[in-house]
């Protein structure tokens, strides 16, 4: 029997979007258990991979200049770009942004509505296209940018001595899938707005945060 999936719903509806997504891919409880058994390898490699992320959007002038330009929660005063470094003010705001937000993906136990309003909270803060942001990041960094912390978690992965081949293909496996349904999380929010019906969730806590690049 062939499913009957809304199309209307998949642009409205988080979860409904998520539950579609993820039962395409077979990601299940079993990949965040993986992810929860990863975290405790990556956790004390995050401010490493996070400092990696940021060194690697230095290199590049068009990914730099991002990093100049004001953030909605970001209170402090700014550096001018040709002064910018690692260590500046907004530069250390938005790597602890990027260290909860790593270390949530891989210790979320349950994926409630809550999670998932965050996650679509992550990508909804890079792109004005919604009316949210202050910020338009172009899609093509922001998946340059997830696949390239992907692959830094991969090499934990790899490298990490009392994972056996089993547990190596499963965690594998599961963050693949984990960037994956946050990469459409993102491009929901990149979508013509004509099209894109996803309203900004009202049940996310005033204490929740979204990494904000």
């Amino acid at each position: 029997m062939v499913e009957h999936i809304e199309k209307d719903k998949l642009q409205t509806n988080i979860r409904y979007r998520f539950d579609y997504f993820s039962k395409f891919i077979n990601f299940t409880s079993e990949d965040i258990n993986a992810l929860n058994t990863l975290a405790v390898a990556a956790l004390p490699r995050i401010p490493v991979i996070v400092d990696g992320a940021y060194r690697k959007l230095f290199q590049c002038d068009i990914t730099k200049h991002y990093f100049v330009i004001q953030n909605d929660k970001f209170d402090g005063s700014t550096t001018a770009k040709e002064k910018l470094s690692l260590d500046s003010a907004q530069m250390v705001y938005r790597k602890d942004m990027l260290s909860g937000y790593l270390k949530r993906l891989l210790l979320q136990r349950e994926w409630t509505d809550e999670f998932l309003e965050y996650l679509s909270c992550v990508g909804r803060k890079h792109t004005n296209k919604m009316g949210a942001s202050s910020i338009d990041v172009d899609y093509i960094h922001i998946n340059a940018t997830l696949t390239y912390i992907e692959n830094l978690l991969t090499e934990v992965i790899f490298s990490h001595e009392k994972f056996d081949d089993h547990t190596k293909k499963n965690i594998s496996l599961a963050l693949n899938k984990v960037f994956r349904i946050q990469s459409d999380l993102f491009l929901m929010h990149y979508l013509d707005t004509s099209t894109n019906l996803i309203s900004t969730p009202t049940s996310m806590h005033k204490h929740e945060k979204c990494i904000c690049s």
